[in-house]
This record gives structure tokens, sequence and C-alpha cells, in this order.
């Protein structure tokens, strides 16, 4: 059912997504739908964590596979993540990690800043994940000083990356590697 959900994303966009139809091409009984999603939003909240999950799994796997040269190759490496699954991954460019949008690039629906956590913004819980692993990965120091600042990237990342996708429906190059730059100037005054 999410895989036709986020099929019927890209297709349709959000206002189009109807529990109906999703179940149709999933080709279960409507009823089967309700016993796992209590309606649209909650089956677009497990696409927005599925994301979350997928996104950061690769990250993980590729910090600790890869020998990365610092923690700039690591900003690069999330960024390029992001793009890639912008690009490529089913209903991802209408809802990657909760907030829906009316289309690429934004602008973002109305109430949909809370997907991932009732109580936290989206990208509250994302930079709080982000930081989580690079604290893990890469042996940083938690503080709270650096909570504050992987929140502070997140949110300028998500802003950057959605020009890039406004201005190019494959993201802009150009915007993309200033987000990058952006986001590693940013943060050097918190990671050594």
């Amino acid at each position: 059912m999410l895989d036709e959900s986020a099929r019927l994303l890209d297709e349709v966009g959000y206002e189009g997504l109807t529990t109906k139809e999703v179940a149709r091409r999933a080709g279960v009984p409507i009823g089967t739908f309700y016993q796992f999603f209590t309606d649209k939003q909650a089956l677009v909240r497990a696409l927005a964590l599925r994301n979350l999950e997928a996104f950061l799994d690769v990250m993980s796997d590729r910090l600790t596979t890869e020998s990365l040269p610092d923690w700039t190759a690591a900003v690069d490496l999330g960024i390029d993540e992001f793009v890639r699954m912008k690009r490529s991954r089913p209903g991802f460019g209408v809802v990657d990690f909760g907030e829906v949008l009316a289309g690429p690039g934004g602008p973002a629906l109305p109430g949909t800043q809370r997907v991932l956590d009732e109580a936290l913004e989206n990208n509250v819980v994302v930079a709080d994940r982000l930081r989580a692993l690079t604290v893990e990965m890469l042996g940083v120091p938690p503080d709270d000083g650096l909570a504050r600042a992987f929140l502070v990237a997140v949110e300028a990342a998500d802003a950057v990356l959605k020009l890039a996708f406004r201005a190019h429906p494959e993201g802009d190059p150009g915007l993309v590697a200033e987000c990058k730059s952006l986001v590693r100037r940013y943060l050097s005054a918190y990671l050594s």
C-alpha cells in the first residue's frame, strides 16, 4: 500500500490521493487498508517515516563502509543522497520526510509540519536523527549547541534544496552545490 501511495503521489499529488484508489491499486479491500491506516494522513505519515528510515539507513551504511576524509564529506553525502531520492524515489518529491508539498520545491500544504511526530516539527526530528547518527558514526561529542546547529543546518538545507527543485525538475546543480557549501561553512563552527 505504501508503494502504491508513493506512485499515486507522483501521478496525482496529495490532493488527488484517495484511500480507495490506494486500496484498489494495491489489490486489497478498503477494509484491509483501514486495518493499517486510519486515514490518508496516517498513510502519508507512514510513507514519510519509511523515507526517513531509508535515508538514514543509506547514510549509516555509507558512513560505516566508506572512508570519508572528514565530516564535510558526510555533509556532501547526505545532500547527495537526499537529491538522489528526490529524483528517483517514488512519492519523495511530494512527501520527503513528512512535509507535503503542493509540487516539486513547495509550497508546503498547511498542517503538514508535524507528520513525523505530533509534538515536533519534521525538521526537528530529521535534525535530531542526523545529529545522533553523526555523534555515533563520526565520534562527534554531543552537546546542546550541536543539536541547535543541526536544526539550523537542516532548515537551511531544506530551504535551499526546495529552491533547487523549483528552479529545475532534477534539482539545479549550482544550487545543490551552494547548499553543500552553506551547510559545511555553517557547521564548521561546531565541528572540527
